[in-house]
């Protein structure tokens, strides 16, 4: 969906449309943005941001509450619609989901026809715009979803995968951030077709694990299944900084701002936790976690900091500074949760929104 929280208040206050609009916290205390209009992005607002960032980028900003029930019954109504051409259905968000329609239920022989007949629908039923990213994987599906917003269709084809992946900056890849991005433009891979380049050893020597994933998706390959009523196991947040943070009180600040991010993705996705885990990546890439369990579900933003700011403060950080910081709730209380169903999925049509 194209950006979906602002553009919900937007449809149902018609003195927002047109206007630089934010949802999320207000700018008189520490809160962070969910969800910015367009209008507000062409001001460099985006969400997680801080609030008070975000008012002084555009002093004539719009800070709107969340409304997280409405656009919850929004995303069921929306992925009704998807249901009515495949059940192999995976929510990413309230606000995007991957679809195989391999064999679909209307028995269409294109992908692209597919997601054109899911935007139209969407628009006449919910007076919103979704952007749809139609290849043969998650990766590469999810790669031309961006592409085009908002209100886009964008296909790439087999034959045009690898040639579109080489061309791709490194900065745009799904699954590379800011930090990683950084570090491989001073290896010098600024592109796709750089990362190409690189053998699987020196991938993984350089960014461990994930090195597996760099490889295979510079040869735009991804098996990854589409998984129907996928149960999550955790919801978290997590930021790495650009400059690595050495004092204590601006650790904290940015740990009370993840704090925040998951507390809103929890009335998101409805649910709480009893395990809350610390994680502290330091300026050698060394990280480490602490984790603490509850008797009572974790609720409140209040307690979700204080026992962060208690696991981060039982660490010891003389002399160290930190590049990354996250925050994740697991062993989580959610009625909803059902068995995961794992399906195969080999150069399948994909769609996602």
């Amino acid at each position: 969906m194209d950006a979906f929280y602002a553009s919900v208040e937007q449809r149902d206050n018609p003195s927002y449309r047109g206007k630089p609009l934010v949802v999320g916290g207000s700018p008189n205390q520490r809160g962070v943005v969910a969800a910015a209009s367009y209008e507000a992005r062409k001001f460099g607002i985006h969400s997680a941001m801080p609030s008070v960032t975000a008012i002084a980028k555009c002093p004539g900003l719009i800070f709107v509450r969340p409304r997280f029930d409405v656009y919850r019954e929004i995303s069921t109504s929306i992925h009704a619609i998807f249901k009515r051409y495949s059940d192999l259905v995976e929510g990413v968000a309230l606000d995007e989901a991957y679809l195989d329609v391999t064999d679909n239920k209307q028995n269409i022989p294109y992908a692209s026809t597919i997601a054109r007949y899911i935007k139209t629908a969407i628009f006449q039923e919910t007076q919103l715009t979704a952007t749809a990213g139609v290849s043969i994987n998650k990766f590469l599906a999810k790669m031309a979803s961006g592409q085009n917003k908002p209100n886009g269709l964008t296909v790439i084809l087999p034959e045009d995968a690898i040639a579109f992946v080489e061309q791709l900056p490194i900065e745009k890849f799904h699954g590379i951030g800011e930090v990683t991005a950084a570090k491989m433009h001073s290896l010098g891979i600024h592109s796709g077709g750089d990362l190409k380049e690189q053998t699987l050893s020196e991938l993984t020597h350089h960014f461990g694990k994930a090195g597996h994933y760099y490889y295979r998706i510079a040869r735009a390959e991804d098996d990854r299944p589409v998984e129907a009523n996928r149960v999550r196991k955790s919801i978290g947040a997590e930021t790495s900084f650009a400059q690595d943070l050495s004092n204590v009180g601006q650790m904290l600040q940015e740990l009370e701002q993840i704090a925040q991010i998951v507390e809103q993705r929890l009335e998101q996705h409805e649910t709480r936790g009893r395990t809350l885990t610390l994680k502290v990546k330091f300026s050698n890439y060394h990280q480490i976690t602490r984790s603490k369990t509850m008797l009572a579900l974790i609720i409140e933003l209040s307690t979700i900091f204080e026992i962060a700011k208690a696991l981060f403060e039982s660490i010891d950080l003389e002399n160290r500074s930190i590049r990354l910081l996250g925050i994740s709730l697991s062993n989580l209380d959610n009625a909803k949760q059902t068995q995961v169903i794992q399906l195969p999925l080999f150069q399948n049509a994909g769609i996602i929104f």
